[in-house]
């Protein structure tokens, strides 16, 4: 015979472990009895900060967090940081979806650097959503402020050149506004990586100046698909998995006699 079933409040259960994995600092005390000890490279694939997660962005989560807490009970030290992808021409198109923009001729008119702002500030908005999205999934990582992330959101739009202090893992780190966002996962702030960073920048470009310096970059031509809406080349991955359509433009071939 079978007991009968009675109802179960899973979200108060939810909460009520967060809690206490929270009030215990059970995350600190792991990382902290791990400091030090031989180390199991991972460096988290980001997701692209641009709406809430999806279950397929949690699935996903899921099986990361898997092995980083097998590798835990394994004995082995982390890296324990989240990333966010923050350039993607889909950050770009719902922003400018907000604005009501036809064409890339609306943002020139708008003002690059302050279309860009608005690109950083949906991207910190999201990138709290999905960390307070994360954490009720009972993911171990080095998180943000969630509420520092807003805050910076609504900053980088109204007040980019204002200065401010904010407390990091290793001391206060000071600066404006845009020079705070930029510096988002380096280790005198700590949390999650961001691909718009300063350093994320400087990097690929240090890379390409050496690619360049060594030969290995050239001017060539490839048929690649194009976007009459957002007037650039897209990959792949979006005709496949965003459903674009096939547009058929008429041809124009002429024929010149050669010189000599």
């Amino acid at each position: 015979m079978f007991q009968p079933v009675t109802s179960q409040d899973f979200p108060a259960k939810e909460r009520d472990t967060l809690r206490f994995w929270r009030e215990t600092q059970v995350f600190d005390k792991l990382r902290q009895k791990l400091a030090g000890r031989a180390t199991w490279s991972f460096l988290d694939g980001p997701i692209t900060a641009n709406n809430p997660m999806g279950v397929h962005h949690a699935w996903g989560r899921t099986y990361k967090d898997v092995y980083q807490r097998f590798r835990a009970m394994r004995g082995f030290d982390q890296r324990w940081q989240n990333g966010f992808d923050c350039q993607g021409l889909w950050v770009e198109v719902n922003v400018e979806k907000e604005l009501g923009f036809g064409s890339k001729k609306d943002i020139e008119a708008y003002g690059l650097d302050k279309f860009v702002r608005l690109c950083k500030s949906r991207v910190l908005h999201f990138a709290s959503v999905q960390t307070l999205q994360s954490i009720r999934l009972g993911m171990n990582m080095d998180w943000n402020d969630p509420d520092m992330l807003e805050m910076l959101s609504h900053k980088i739009v109204e007040t980019p050149q204002e200065g401010i202090t904010l407390n990091g893992p290793l001391g206060p780190v000071a600066g404006t506004v845009e020079q705070i966002v930029g510096q988002l996962g380096l280790p005198e702030m700590g949390g999650s990586y961001f691909t718009f960073s300063d350093e994320n920048n400087y990097q690929i470009w240090s890379f390409l100046k050496r690619c360049h310096e060594r030969g290995w970059i050239y001017k060539g031509h490839d048929v690649m698909p194009w976007c009459t809406r957002c007037a650039t080349g897209i990959s792949q991955h979006e005709i496949v998995t965003e459903g674009y359509i096939e547009r058929t433009d008429p041809g124009l071939t002429v024929r010149f006699p050669l010189r000599g």
